[in-house]
């Protein structure tokens, strides 16, 4: 029988594609970057500083969805609240633009950044918890896993075009001050834009609204963390992702090895590697998405490969074409992750509300999500008279890292979790 998400399924698969489409125009400017690693490094920043921008966006998501699953825990319909949060993040990276915009002195330029992506990782930490649990709730359990597919597909076409918006402005002008301002306005602009379009979707009632009191934040959050800790197959399954840091921590520095020593050409490093980037995540989109090849454990398993895959090319294979195959594989891996991601959650946290878990997940793995970014820049500092063998050297200790969580993904079992089936 058809179930009334399912009736609804082209409506709200098409409302939120919208929403990702316009944020995919501006993530190549502020995640997952190779730009922001040419813009910093521009401004003479070192590797630490540049360690710290995976390091910030991971403690923003991290520590503000224990305010979002507070602040939305009370709201039965979460339409207007996802909006809402969504238009904040945006406003954070427009309000950055305009600062670098009014700014004449360089050297007050890093500071702003720093403050302002701190600003902006903690408005999309608000969001990202209250996002899942919303686009979850308005898909049946059976299509998530191709809704998702037809989402992120939507968001990579909006990469790509960014992509060679990006490479064309950065050939002509560098990281000059004034471009690099109106890219960043440019980009709240569409993130804000975008957010509108959830307005487009069909919303459903999770149940009987309550009337209770909100508990006091500590006691909510007490409860919280008893109830996702208690949860054993998910604390497995979770230390099996640990593998996503590392993608992240090599996505922040692969970009200034390649020009650093390979040769790369800086227009090309800032646009055309994030073009293989989502290229391979729309393959992902295509392949693992929209015609949901795979269980959800082989896609885990083939994201493991691929990430070591790359981690291989980087230590010992490295050159000017082996980097725009490594883009490639970079974008397909994170894309695997990231479709595996929400279902999988959603399937260990069980029915309703799963926005807890959304947010207590990037918390129990904050130490590793900040710590090793930073500890790759730091070393690098320390070791950059090694010059290219400071980065085989990290990015080969990465694979050992990578092969320990193997075993944590070996022993997730779907089958233990409390929601539907893993496929």
């Amino acid at each position: 029988m058809v179930s009334s998400k399912d009736t609804y399924y082209s409506r709200n698969v098409g409302g939120v594609a919208a929403v990702e489409f316009f944020w995919g125009l501006g993530f190549p400017v502020v995640m997952e970057s190779t730009f922001l690693q040419l813009f910093l490094s521009s401004l003479g920043a070192s590797s630490l500083a540049i360690g710290i921008v995976p390091s910030l966006f991971i403690m923003g998501i991290s520590v503000a969805p224990l305010f979002a699953t507070y602040i939305s825990c009370r709201y039965q319909r979460k339409k207007h609240l996802v909006t809402v949060l969504h238009i904040l993040s945006g406003l954070a990276v427009l309000l950055f633009g305009l600062l670098l915009h009014a700014v004449g002195d360089p050297q007050l330029v890093l500071p702003l950044f720093f403050a302002s992506y701190l600003l902006f990782s903690l408005c999309l930490g608000l969001a990202i918890p209250v996002w899942l649990d919303y686009v979850t709730r308005i898909l049946s359990e059976r299509r998530i896993v191709p809704g998702f597919g037809y989402m992120m597909l939507a968001q990579n076409v909006g990469k790509i075009v960014s992509s060679f918006f990006i490479l064309e402005v950065v050939e002509t002008f560098a990281f000059s001050l004034k471009s690099s301002a109106w890219v960043f306005m440019a980009t709240g602009g569409v993130f804000i834009l975008g957010s509108l379009f959830f307005y487009a979707t069909r919303e459903f009632d999770e149940g009987p609204a309550t009337a209770a009191a909100r508990p006091p934040f500590f006691t909510h959050l007490r409860g919280m963390f008893s109830t996702v800790v208690a949860n054993r197959p998910f604390l497995v399954y979770l230390a099996g992702d640990l593998d996503n840091v590392v993608i992240l921590t090599a996505l922040s520095f692969y970009a200034n090895y390649a020009t650093g020593y390979f040769a790369v050409p800086a227009h090309l490093a800032a646009g055309a590697f994030i073009a293989f980037i989502y290229a391979g995540s729309i393959t992902v989109n295509i392949l693992l998405g929209t015609m949901n090849l795979l269980s959800l454990k082989a896609k885990l398993y083939l994201s493991k490969g691929i990430t070591l895959a790359v981690l291989l090319l980087l230590t010992f294979f490295p050159g000017y074409a082996s980097f725009f195959v490594i883009s490639y594989l970079l974008g397909f891996g994170r894309a695997i992750r990231n479709m595996v991601y929400p279902p999988s959650v959603k399937i260990f946290a069980g029915p309703g509300d799963a926005t807890a878990y959304y947010s207590l997940a990037s918390l129990l793995t904050l130490p590793v999500g900040v710590g090793l970014p930073l500890a790759f820049g730091q070393a690098l500092d320390l070791l950059a008279n090694r010059g290219a063998d400071a980065y085989r050297l990290l990015f080969g200790l990465a694979m050992l890292f990578v092969l320990a969580t193997l075993y944590f993904t070996v022993k997730t079992d779907f089958s233990r979790a409390q929601g539907v089936e893993a496929r």
